[in-house]
């Protein structure tokens, strides 16, 4: 254990637990033993090992593709539904059961007697707060918020919240802890609810059922115009570095200048639209008819490969830079 810290050394990490068995909590686990870690994952009832499995079978693909930690093996995983089992011997525990506030709070009241004091523990949630999620556990100072994006075996970001018992050691214990395992943590300047990159997504989703609702745009033209616009450009660079390099050299503040009068133009709507049976309708039967004969796992499968791309492609972009 490090001299300067309650917690253990982020480097001295060998065992993970990962409580939960859904696509998120079944990314986490593959992640980690890519990386070459010791992952148990607490399942409710043992009947879902065979499905976390399968997603885990399917995230290997592209993981071995993108390369392999040292000893990395999906045999290094073990699964118990006996949460006191799972946790005795965790070097850090990252949270990923359902998005339920009683449900967490009393997980978390658990957590905080079961999970050795010196393992911070992470909640995947992708909304909820940790202050109310902490408020029932004996040990709020050392849990902290680490909200992956879907698939976290390929996207690197993390948003890190922290409550308002949370020990501020333990929030940089985390970001040390996932950059060390090849992550992108960013640290939230304050609890909000939805946190940055959702609340981002949620503003173009809005829109998007807006122009559905009205008539304005198909399910497929917008998922077109995502893909072949703005899509690629913020995979490199985001929209405000996007919107300051599209200035010219004028940049950021010629854009502001010249089309700055056109923000209150009525283009966008805030609000989101009355989720009508229609407004429901058009959205499934849209996605049904662009999914086509693609299933679940085929549209995954098409995903991976396509982040796996652009994820080699940055690579050799961040290496050319150098």
């Amino acid at each position: 254990m490090s001299e300067r810290s309650l917690y253990l050394d982020p480097a001295d990490v060998r065992r993970v637990t990962c409580i939960g068995g859904g696509p998120i909590g079944a990314g986490w686990s593959a992640y980690f033993l890519a990386r070459g870690y010791q992952v148990t994952s607490y399942l409710h009832d043992s009947a879902e090992e065979a499905s976390l499995r399968a997603l885990i079978d399917n995230a290997w693909i592209s993981l071995e593709e993108l390369g392999l930690a040292g000893g990395a093996s999906i045999g290094n995983l073990q699964c118990t539904s006996d949460l006191a089992e799972a946790c005795k011997a965790a070097d850090f525990v990252q949270e990923c059961a359902p998005e339920n506030i009683e449900l967490k709070r009393g997980l978390y009241s658990q957590l905080g007697d079961l999970v050795p004091p010196h393992v911070v523990i992470a909640s995947s949630t992708s909304g909820l707060s940790m202050t109310e999620i902490q408020s029932n556990c004996a040990t709020p100072g050392r849990t902290v918020v680490g909200h992956p994006f879907n698939p976290p075996y390929l996207l690197p970001l993390v948003e890190i919240v922290k409550g308002q018992q949370t020990d501020p050691e333990a929030v940089q214990w985390l970001v040390d802890f996932y950059k060390l395992v090849g992550k992108a943590p960013l640290v939230l300047r304050k609890e909000i609810p939805g946190f940055i990159a959702t609340r981002l997504q949620e503003a173009i989703w809005r829109e998007a059922l807006h122009m559905v609702a009205n008539d304005e745009a198909t399910v497929e033209e917008i998922d077109l115009a995502i893909t072949n616009g703005p899509g690629p450009r913020w995979a490199i660079m985001g929209p405000c570095l996007t919107f300051h390099n599209g200035g010219g050299e004028g940049g950021m503040a010629y854009n502001l200048d010249q089309f700055g009068p056109a923000l209150k133009l009525p283009w966008t709507r805030l609000e989101a639209p009355e989720l009508t049976q229609e407004l429901r309708d058009k959205m499934v039967d849209g996605c049904v008819r662009e999914a086509g004969d693609r299933d679940y796992t085929a549209l995954s499968r098409e995903r991976d490969r396509g982040l796996v791309a652009i994820s080699k492609a940055l690579r050799a972009c961040a290496e050319a830079d150098k």
